[in-house]
């Protein structure tokens, strides 16, 4: 295990470009076992959870070549049904994604409850509905669920909860379900877009993508692809964060003018200034991407940041804004509906000095300004762990971060880009 040291009371000041989103990347990985042939992936990011889906991938029998560059290339043409490895399915909360395409492929798909980050209670019952609505059969012992299908048919699929990847494992499976799938309360979020794309790009026949209302007409066979990974509008939005509780200014490239939407909202309305910039280097630019300049406005309070489901304010982010919120004039009340366990890092923010208070396992209330001290923690988990380097970096002193493995699931290179952009920080093992 390795821990961050941070020197903190520095500004964030330059400029950062945004890799695909880690979210996309994963489905549009285990989309590879739907097809014989390569399917080649760019701007995929340099972090954690990629290299641990290509392990799963690679017992599954998966070819996966360049797991270290921007590019990677998977061909699944050796793939064999077997259980997936139960320690990399405990580490990464992704690999339930794995349940649609094997179902697809072989007719058949066993995984145990698959682990990641420790947020709340986080059922996969969404995925194992939906796909037995499509036609399969369910046993469960203990840990481990085994499903199977004959024939996986096509039907209308209401989801209780517009859970992206329940959203996510159901369209991997109704691709060539026979005849057609529709998907209502689907989620629309930017990431599923970016799987729906590409399964397109495979053959497969998807309408309603970015909606709550997915059609799918199943085909007989998908084949390889190109495509790129949409970028991670979640670390741009904690880069734009970053540069405003450091009084810095970062400029923040390569990212989806519509993606961002939300999330600029929010922040605008605690006070960070953010503009849209010409990137000469970027251009011309068929993806239609831009680049954005963020930095400290007059931070404030007094509104509610509530997450929602897209096109809301992201949960991801909302651990970030937490420490934003500490910065800014006035009170503010943060309420993440969705995950119970997402709040308790604030007890980390409260010894470094932030007055909050703990109003239920949903809600904190911040009341700011406040200065942050440097103190010893610990990452829980990639978002609140990215949130407590944030807050270090504002802090008053020097600042020790444990279980710097966890963020590194999510951020790739996380100190040399921050030593780019002017902070004090360093990796210890």
């Amino acid at each position: 295990m390795s821990k961050f040291v941070i020197e903190g009371g520095k500004p964030l000041v330059g400029s950062i470009t945004v890799p695909g989103n880690k979210n996309a990347v994963l489905p549009a990985m285990a989309a590879s076992l739907l097809t014989d042939e390569e399917i080649e992936l760019s701007n995929v990011p340099h972090i954690l959870d990629v290299k641990t889906m290509g392990l799963l991938l690679q017992d599954l029998g998966v070819k996966v070549e360049g797991t270290n560059t921007r590019k990677i290339r998977l061909t699944a043409r050796q793939a064999s049904l077997k259980q997936p490895n139960e320690k990399l399915v405990a580490d990464l909360r992704a690999s339930v994604l794995l349940l649609g395409p094997m179902l697809a492929r072989f007719g058949k798909a066993g995984l145990r409850h698959p682990g990641g980050d420790i947020i709340g209670r986080r059922s996969i019952d969404q995925h194992i509905l939906a796909l037995t609505q499509l036609g399969a059969t369910v046993k469960r012992s203990g840990l481990m669920n085994i499903l199977s299908a004959k024939q996986l048919k096509g039907t209308k699929i209401y989801l209780k909860e517009a859970s992206v990847t329940a959203t996510e494992n159901l369209l991997m499976a109704a691709v060539t379900a026979k005849g057609r799938t529709e998907i209502v309360n689907a989620a629309s979020e930017p990431h599923v877009v970016c799987l729906g794309k590409l399964l397109n790009k495979m053959g497969a026949k998807i309408e309603g993508l970015g909606t709550n209302r997915i059609v799918t007409d199943g085909v007989s066979r998908l084949h390889g692809c190109g495509h790129a990974v949409r970028p991670d509008h979640i670390e741009a939005g904690t880069w734009a964060i970053a540069a405003a509780a450091t009084d810095g200014e970062i400029d923040i490239h390569s990212v989806h003018p519509d993606d961002m939407t939300p999330i600029l909202g929010v922040l605008s309305g605690m006070g960070v200034a953010t503009q849209e910039i010409n990137c000469r280097e970027h251009l011309p630019n068929p993806e239609g991407l831009v680049c954005i300049r963020a930095k400290k406005g007059r931070l404030k309070g007094g509104e509610k940041l509530q997450t929602n489901v897209w096109p809301g304010f992201p949960t991801d982010l909302v651990s970030p804004t937490i420490v934003l919120a500490t910065q800014a004039e006035g009170m503010t009340l943060a309420h993440d509906w969705m995950y119970e366990g997402r709040m308790f890092f604030v007890d980390r923010l409260i010894k470094m000095g932030a007055n909050i208070i703990i109003a239920d396992p949903h809600r904190v209330i911040i009341s700011g300004p406040t200065p942050l001290y440097g103190r010893h923690t610990s990452s829980p988990d990639i978002r609140a762990g990215i949130a407590l380097v944030i807050a270090a970096l504002a802090a008053r002193g020097e600042s020790q971060i444990n279980m710097a493995e966890l963020v590194d699931r999510g951020y790739e290179m996380l100190e040399q880009r921050l030593i780019k952009l002017g902070a004090k920080i360093s990796r210890v093992s």
